[in-house]
């Protein structure tokens, strides 16, 4: 029992990492490019990017790829 708990905060740390690894290397992938539903905000001095559809097909591909292994 003790080990399965101490298993959570190590995978949640390894999906934390790669969590931010995505987000940090977002303008780098290309296929997570500006995309119909983005939010862009420019103004004088200001650039501010809202990237909501490559997260919420993200969203929905892990759902999908977490239904699937999770079937039993």
């Amino acid at each position: 029992m003790a080990s399965s708990i101490g298993k959570i905060p190590v995978f949640a740390g390894l999906w934390s990492v790669l969590l931010g690894l995505l987000v940090m290397g977002h303008r780098t992938i290309s296929f997570l490019g500006r995309l119909p539903g983005d939010i862009v905000i420019n103004k004088k001095n200001v650039h501010v990017q809202f990237p909501v559809t490559p997260y919420l097909l993200l969203s929905l591909l892990l759902s999908f790829l977490f239904y699937i292994f999770n079937r039993k």
